[in-house]
């Protein structure tokens, strides 16, 4: 059986993905997800913990997916980055996956308004035809996106509940139909990590 084990930097992405990965890659993958203190954090141990990996994949049938948000960074420049590091740690690249989620995770719930209608009944069921929310990779700063649609629909006063938002509007994605492109590309390429190698 392949182990994929998923390093995210924020607690909301390890929520979202518990629920999501099982949906993407089925129950015969297992899989574990590390979550680290914020993004430079994971940055900041990435080697260390790619090198152990790469000394398991001889032994041992797993993967090793990174989920970074780009925030304000150069997607490219960061994805070159994390793509030396895994090749200076020793580890082959058909055995690891990089993903930078443009621009946040919250990106991704953007992306499935049938989803967080679900968990939210007062958002719009039409929320994707207004500007802002068209296209769910592109709102600026997707947290601040869906806090202050949510804020509005009076779900919240002050910040968005990162993890619990994650955990109400997680379940109910439909992992085939989210716009997040994303999303789309990490959906995919987890599923060929899975399968194949990356």
């Amino acid at each position: 059986m392949i182990h994929v084990e998923i390093l995210v930097e924020e607690p909301s992405a390890e929520a979202a993905l518990k629920t999501l990965v099982p949906k993407i890659v089925g129950e015969d993958v297992s899989f574990a997800v590390r979550r680290f203190q914020g993004k430079q954090d994971l940055l900041k141990r990435l080697p260390g913990i790619l090198r152990g990996f790469a000394a398991r994949i001889s032994w041992e049938s797993l993967r090793v997916v990174v989920v970074i948000d780009r925030d304000a960074q150069d997607c490219r420049e960061l994805k070159r980055h994390l793509v030396g590091v895994s090749e200076e740690a020793g580890l082959p690249s058909e055995f690891v996956l990089h993903r930078v989620v443009i621009d946040e995770l919250e990106s991704w719930f953007l992306g499935d308004v049938p989803a967080l209608c679900a968990a939210y009944d007062k958002v719009p069921k039409d929320l994707d035809k207004r500007a802002r929310y068209r296209d769910p990779d592109g709102t600026g700063k997707a947290s601040r996106a869906l806090e202050d649609l949510l804020r509005s629909k009076g779900y919240f006063r002050d910040r968005l509940p990162k993890v619990a938002a994650a955990e109400a509007i997680a379940p109910h994605m439909d992992i085939e139909n989210n716009r997040s492109k994303s999303f789309q590309v990490f959906r995919d390429g987890l599923r060929r990590l899975v399968k194949e190698g990356n």
